[in-house]
């Protein structure tokens, strides 16, 4: 969403699209993709080590999610849904590519490295979660396609509540039980409603809302690390066993997820600004989406792996959109020359 949901500086926090290509939009822009990840580490720190301080917090999640999915709303605009009328053959590969790729990664590396029932089922689902709330202003960064990568974030995000819960009952439903009716419930609640309702508050009061659009980033990453601290302390001893195994995986979830989204626009020939908008938007994840439907449906040790590809993918996302921001300066000073 344009971050771990993110809009216009908004960083990965989930709240907007860089809206600008202006040196002020490009500081905020890097600003916010590396603090982010420095809160979220934190959160996690202190839930580790006094877990005792968010005990009874799980409850709080949903919640927690609802106020960064409203966040997000708050950011979005009509042109964002306009986009998806322009191109929709772009933005329907985009989707098709978030929705086989990352949920088929997960059940590999599931799979493939034995992880337990609870980890398993928790690094699939976050696969089958929506784009990343930082997908945008890390596209943005990279020197990407931001208007495709907001299109395929509004739309993966908008239709998640169809397509996560039966993704994830048909890949993890072997692991563990998955009560798909009540999972699209939640989706619907803690993530639609509160998009939705964004958005209506955007179009009658943006007069209101613009004055505050910049703190809305900041609001979402803190809400963000609270989430991320409450799903840590609730797993602190499991950790101490699974950490390493969980951070291998997700390293592998999420990097190839990178390189195939970004592979899959090369394919589709929509040329290096589309594909490098399609590596975040196939290798970011909603990982706060993922972190509350495990708390809530499996278990706090099932919302592991998506509290450590919170702190990851934002970490990986600002390293690999300087490198193809370099890249592509590169490319363009020869072809100048």
């Amino acid at each position: 969403m344009h971050s771990e949901t993110d809009h216009t500086t908004s960083a990965s926090a989930g709240a907007g699209t860089p809206s600008g290509a202006g040196g002020t939009a490009d500081r905020a822009a890097r600003l916010a993709v590396t603090v982010f990840p420095v809160l979220v580490l934190i959160a996690g720190a202190l839930g580790l080590a006094t877990p005792d301080t968010f005990a009874g917090w799980g409850t709080n999640v949903p919640y927690l999610l609802g106020v960064v999915m409203f966040c997000m709303g708050l950011t979005m605009t009509l042109g964002d849904f306009k986009g998806v009328a322009q191109r929709p053959w772009a933005v329907g590969l985009g989707l098709v590519a978030h929705y086989v790729i990352m949920p088929g990664l997960g059940w590999a590396i599931a799979h493939a490295l034995g992880l337990s029932p609870q980890l398993a089922a928790g690094v699939i689902l976050v696969g089958c979660a929506p784009s990343g709330t930082a997908s945008n202003v890390v596209t943005y960064l990279a020197r990407g396609d931001v208007a495709l990568s907001v299109s395929v974030a509004t739309v993966s995000t908008v239709l998640a509540p169809l397509i996560t819960p039966p993704l994830t009952l048909l890949l993890a439903g072997a692991y563990l039980p998955v009560d798909a009716g009540s999972m699209m419930t939640d989706i619907l609640k803690t993530v639609l409603l509160p998009v939705l309702a964004g958005l209506v508050v955007r179009l009658l009061l943006s007069r209101y809302v613009d004055r505050v659009l910049k703190v809305l980033p900041w609001l979402s990453a803190l809400t963000i690390a609270v989430i991320v601290a409450v799903v840590v302390a609730g797993s602190a001893e499991a950790i101490k066993s699974a950490a390493a195994l969980v951070l291998l995986a997700v390293v592998l979830h999420n990097g190839l997820g990178l390189a195939l989204g970004y592979g899959a626009g090369k394919l589709a020939r929509l040329g290096a600004p589309s594909s490098r908008a399609m590596a975040f938007e196939v290798g970011m994840q909603n990982s706060g989406l993922a972190a509350s439907l495990a708390t809530a449906h499996f278990s706090p040790l099932a919302a592991l792996p998506a509290a450590v590809f919170s702190v990851w993918h934002n970490v990986s996302g600002a390293l690999v959109a300087a490198w193809m921001s370099y890249r592509a300066r590169r490319s363009e000073v020869a072809e100048l020359g």
